[in-house]
């Protein structure tokens, strides 16, 4: 992210473009009880996590051998679908390590103070070279809101919804992220101008393997299902609000430290 993310023209620019943004749909997602763990997934986590892995990494080098010297312009062609291919694979791969890390930790987690602004910059940093590869312009307003919550979960969920925001989101377009009190709790804000979401779709989208635009056809579909897992874990809620063509706000409601 620019070192300006956190001017405060951003900040006084956010207002604007967040009240632009008016809904023709809402919906809001409430707490649910935490799920049983087995011993199973473990074993699955250090399978994904390691064996697989390392499966993709030699992949990798042999494609990068591939790439070496002169090539034709159809065996260029191939080569960047295969790359293509790889990319899609290693982030697939990495969404379901994330389910199965949250299961495990899900555990034994309590609720302890985090403060909102550091999961928020390490949502903008980890998505920042995907946004800067569109065209993106990824933002963060500051802020020193500190709520009762868990680091991983909520860390998941908030880099899940940056990346969503990014997929859905056109070339040149905006995504600011930020938090704003609201009654004694704090909404933490994911706003985006991207393809926006229908009153017909809004219901399906914390489902997994949902997509909004099924021409797109990289990701399993399930990062929102993933943010629902883990806010509803944590026992905050979720609330969308959208308007196709224009964009959409995905927030989470965590209760603020008194």
């Amino acid at each position: 992210m620019s070192s300006n993310s956190h001017s405060s023209a951003d900040a006084k620019r956010t207002p604007s473009f967040t009240a632009a943004l008016q809904p023709d749909s809402c919906v809001m997602i409430g707490a649910e009880q935490p799920p049983d763990i087995c011993n199973f997934e473990s074993v699955l986590l250090a399978i994904a996590g390691h064996d697989l892995r390392q499966l993709l990494q030699i992949v990798q080098g042999a494609h990068d051998l591939l790439g070496l010297g002169l090539r034709a312009r159809s065996e260029l062609e191939h080569l960047r679908s295969g790359q293509k291919a790889l990319d899609q694979l290693n982030e697939q791969l990495s969404q379901l390590l994330i389910a199965l890390r949250m299961r495990l930790h899900a555990k034994e987690f309590k609720l302890r103070p985090v403060r909102v602004e550091q999961l928020l910059k390490q949502a903008c940093q980890e998505n920042d070279n995907a946004a800067q590869q569109k065209g993106i312009s990824l933002r963060m307003v500051s802020s020193n809101a500190l709520i009762m919550s868990d680091s991983l979960l909520l860390g998941a969920a908030l880099r899940n919804l940056v990346s969503n925001a990014i997929r859905y989101t056109q070339e040149g377009g905006r995504i600011v992220v930020g938090c704003r009190r609201r009654g004694s709790g704090v909404r933490i804000d994911v706003y985006d101008t991207g393809i926006g979401i229908s009153g017909e779709q809004m219901p399906k989208i914390f489902e997994a393997f949902t997509r909004f635009d099924m021409g797109r056809s990289e990701g399993l579909g399930i990062g929102l299902f993933i943010v629902r897992h883990a806010v509803g874990l944590l026992g905050h809620r979720i609330e969308v609000a959208s308007t196709p063509a224009r964009g959409s706000r995905f927030s989470i409601l965590a209760p603020l430290l008194r």
